[in-house]
């Protein structure tokens, strides 16, 4: 069978699976996924081994070490990884749900009801941990769910998506809701974007070349983010230490993740003082530091920035600094080079702050915390599908609302329009 028929018999299971996902209660899924958690749990060393060995062939590709870091698993990120899926379990289902209930005048009952998207396809790189994060969240909210990783993680993916199938089939998991594409060939991606009638929605999750291959490719529905050009601002009226720990938080806990922070702008009126101090900390942390000519005036190694770096997603130790005259400036500013992820202000002056939250076009807007908290866990939604820097349907980190759409019920007695 070539990859067009391979893809087109997934895709008529995922129908089907979906279909039957429709039918189980929500305790009943939340008993699939608990069973999905304990396998995970028992497997570790299965995990850890598969892990190894994608590990050890991206080392020796050259990938660089915030890629690598985004491909290990340690016992701690398995246990994140477990601790997610038994986090879901407790959140209560939107399937179901009533949204809104009115009564027209000729007595037409309407009620607008959260019911699942159908099948959904996620494709991503690197992180193995999405490959349990997503099929989780699925199940959850009744979506069959077709997942396509990275080569760089295949083996890791595999062991991982085993164990959620095994797991789940104890407790009912109905057979091909979770389906993992386990070729490498990129074909299987084209074909699968491209499946309409069979998916439903597409959720890519990567670097900026695969999401934009993804999209000039689909024939279904795409949500995406091209990338995480996340910026922080420090206001005249910052508290300077705050704004420091925030600033290291920010860059360096993950430098390799979308929510990191790629650029710092600073007032100038605390630049003279702030700029030199916060250098020598990046510099003590190994950040490569690229800035406009005022920054290099106060601060002499640092590099001189090309129009391209503004643009940039880095996701390593490199971060853009600019000097600002305004809290207009930073804004427009980021308006204009940001990716509408993520940006955040350290500021005291409350007028500022509004300014800054009314006036940034970001997913996920903060004041005086971290950008790093962008993330489904963090927002209190259990594991996240990924974080959509669109507009329309889902914006920021997706929960289970997110995976949802929905239905108009209408109840009648005889009626006929006139």
């Amino acid at each position: 069978m070539n990859i067009h028929d391979e893809m087109i018999a997934m895709g008529d299971r995922a129908v089907v699976a979906a279909r039957e996902l429709l039918l189980l209660s929500a305790r009943k899924k939340n008993a699939i996924l608990q069973a999905m958690a304990d396998e995970i749990d028992a497997r570790k060393a299965i995990l850890k081994e598969a892990n190894r060995k994608d590990v050890e062939e991206a080392k020796s590709a050259g990938l660089s070490s915030a890629l690598v870091d985004r491909l290990l698993l340690t016992d701690s990120r398995i246990e994140s990884m477990v601790h997610g899926i038994r986090a879901i379990v407790g959140l209560k289902d939107p399937i179901g749900a009533r949204i809104s209930r009115w009564i027209r005048p000729n007595g037409l009952e309407i009620v607008k009801r959260r019911v699942p998207i159908g099948v959904i396809a996620i494709i991503f790189e690197s992180r193995p941990n999405v490959t349990a994060d997503t099929a989780v969240l699925c199940i959850k909210t009744s979506n069959a769910v077709i997942l396509r990783g990275g080569k760089e993680a295949i083996n890791s993916n595999v062991a991982i998506a085993d164990a959620l199938i095994e797991g789940g089939k104890k407790h009912g998991l109905p057979k091909d809701a979770i389906q993992l594409i386990r070729t490498t060939d990129r074909d299987a991606v084209r074909e699968l974007v491209q499946m309409e009638g069979r998916v439903d929605l597409v959720i890519p999750r990567g670097g900026e070349a695969l999401i934009r291959a993804v999209t000039e490719q689909a024939r279904v529905p795409v949500i995406k983010h091209y990338k995480g050009v996340c910026h922080l601002y420090v206001d005249e009226s910052a508290n300077q230490e705050m704004a420091m720990n925030i600033a290291v938080n920010a860059k360096c806990q993950r430098p390799g993740v979308c929510n990191a922070i790629e650029k710092i702008i600073v007032h100038e009126k605390i630049a003279a003082e702030f700029l030199p101090k916060m250098a020598n900390r990046f510099r003590q942390l190994k950040v490569e530091l690229r800035g406009d000519e005022a920054s290099r005036q106060l601060v002499s190694w640092i590099k001189p920035a090309k129009e391209e770096d503004w643009y940039a997603e880095y996701l390593d130790l490199i971060l853009t600094v600019k000097i600002a005259g305004s809290a207009r400036e930073a804004v427009d500013h980021i308006n204009r080079y940001g990716s509408k992820h993520s940006d955040a202000i350290i500021a005291e002056n409350e007028e500022v702050q509004k300014l800054f939250l009314t006036e940034v076009d970001s997913a996920a807007v903060y004041v005086n915390a971290s950008t790093r908290f962008t993330d489904g866990g963090e927002f209190g939604m259990g594991a996240e599908i990924g974080i959509s820097t669109d507009k329309i349907h889902a914006r920021g980190p997706m929960g289970l609302e997110e995976l949802t759409t929905y239905k108009y019920e209408v109840q009648g007695r005889g009626q006929i329009r006139e």
